[in-house]
């Protein structure tokens, strides 16, 4: 769509039309101090010709024909061509946010579906569609548990086995509202939150987070967990993986008030990092804390079934420090390429890509640790992802292993002190034998 700005005439009339002088005075009740101040690195406009040449090239970077490894919160699954030849139609990709029921019963039909879909997969009572992606659905989901506390205790703790990237973001939503973000320290044996550190935390608090699988590909003991927190009145937060819950028992049925999660693996592209969807999913009591929207099924006056927004009104969305979160577009289109593809998939097919992403990464810490010098971080279950521990800095082995065309894993001495020889590895349905083979080849070249 042609952008056509104003012209200085245009908004000269506009300004007289209104009685102010400038558009600067139209944020004249802001402090000066508070105000953002000009960009001074933004680089200077491009033409549509030199625009769409940059986003090709770096479009190009994604297809670099390295076998990718690297899990980390982004997962190279399989995506059937179907989902973006749909998501891509006009009546998805450009309709408009549907607080008018009359005109968006698309819309709201497959938002209707993708709540389902995922209050389903996560063993949860209901869910909305949706977040910005996993950081933004836990930081909400803070909140929202310090809400339905009533003020009680804004004390949240967080496993530091929980993503880095979501404990920042967290961090950074809640920190100017006085929502204390408090760290745990993983077991350095296990790799997991041992249910009986627990027993040491002093105090009350609102929530505790407890991911599964967690960002070591660890499994926790999550009903335990659950139920420690349960005993200190304390709601619990799951951050879970969608395809996971193909095979996991779902966080409804280990004792979950609230899950959040990144749904990239449902269906969108890795793409450089983004955009991505986040997920969340709750409890029948706790559905009216929940932001963002919630679409419901009903009839009409003639009997017919139709789809509306429900248990929320527009205004809530716009209401500064009161709103539940004003989030109100999101990511609509994600979310709707995630429903597309979990219809098209199923329930065997979410399980069969499940099932084999666990193998894989099963054979392939099973290669590597044949390896001398290179063995499991942490014993115990996991999913499609293990952390090793390397002979040698894992920057140094990553860097040496791109040169033979692997990316080889996440370092976990960019996130966790004392671990540079840790490397996180991943492997997903996408991965053959040869591939599993090459990775292994070229480690033992490199180590």
């Amino acid at each position: 769509m042609p952008f056509i700005p104003h012209t200085e005439a245009d908004v000269r009339e506009m300004l007289d039309t209104i009685g102010v002088s400038s558009i600067e005075e139209l944020f004249a009740e802001i402090p000066e101090a508070i105000r953002a101040k000009p960009l001074e690195k933004v680089p200077e406009g491009l033409n549509e010709m030199e625009l769409m040449r940059l986003m090709r090239e770096r479009a190009a970077r994604d297809d670099n024909g390295l076998r990718t490894f690297v899990g980390a919160g982004v997962y190279e699954h399989h995506v059937p061509a179907a989902v973006w030849e749909i998501a891509t139609r006009g009546e998805y990709y450009s309709a408009y946010t549907p607080y008018q029921a009359e005109a968006s019963q698309g819309t709201l039909q497959t938002i209707y579906e993708f709540q389902s879909m995922i209050a389903g997969l996560t063993g949860m009572e209901a869910a909305n569609a949706s977040l910005y992606e996993g950081g933004t659905a836990l930081a909400e989901a803070v909140l929202m548990a310090v809400r339905a506390h009533k003020g009680k205790s804004h004390r949240v703790l967080v496993p530091d086995t929980v993503h880095p990237s979501y404990r920042r973001v967290a961090a950074s939503f809640c920190g100017a509202q006085d929502i204390v973000i408090e760290t745990l320290p993983h077991d350095p044996a296990t790799g997991v939150l041992d249910p009986a550190a627990l027993d040491a935390v002093e105090g009350d608090f609102a929530a505790l987070v407890v991911p599964q699988p967690n960002f070591f590909g660890r499994l926790e003991d999550e009903a335990a967990l659950a139920a420690k927190a349960a005993e200190r009145g304390a709601l619990v937060i799951a951050s879970v993986n969608p395809m996971a819950l193909a095979l996991l028992t779902p966080p409804g049925a280990w004792g979950a008030d609230i899950a959040v999660g990144e749904g990239q693996p449902l269906g969108i592209p890795m793409s450089s990092g983004g955009p991505f969807l986040g997920l969340m999913a709750t409890s029948k009591k706790l559905v009216r804390q929940m932001p963002g929207r919630l679409a419901a099924r009903t009839v009409d006056t003639d009997g017919r079934e139709g789809f509306t927004l429900t248990l929320q009104a527009r205004e809530q969305h716009i209401r500064r420090a009161k709103a539940k979160s004003n989030i109100c577009t999101n990511q609509g289109l994600a979310m709707t390429a995630a429903t597309i593809f979990m219809a098209l998939v199923g329930d065997e097919g979410l399980k069969q890509a499940a099932g084999v992403s666990h193998t894989n990464t099963r054979k392939l810490v099973e290669r590597l640790t044949a390896i001398d010098g290179v063995e499991r971080l942490f014993e115990g279950p996991f999913f499609h992802e293990a952390a090793l521990k390397l002979p040698q800095p894992a920057t140094e082995v990553t860097k040496a292993l791109a040169d033979k065309g692997i990316l080889g894993g996440f370092e976990l001495g960019r996130e966790f002190e004392g671990l540079d020889n840790g490397l996180l590895v991943c492997a997903t349905e996408t991965k053959t034998e040869a591939d599993l083979d090459a990775y292994a080849e070229a480690l033992a070249q490199v180590v």
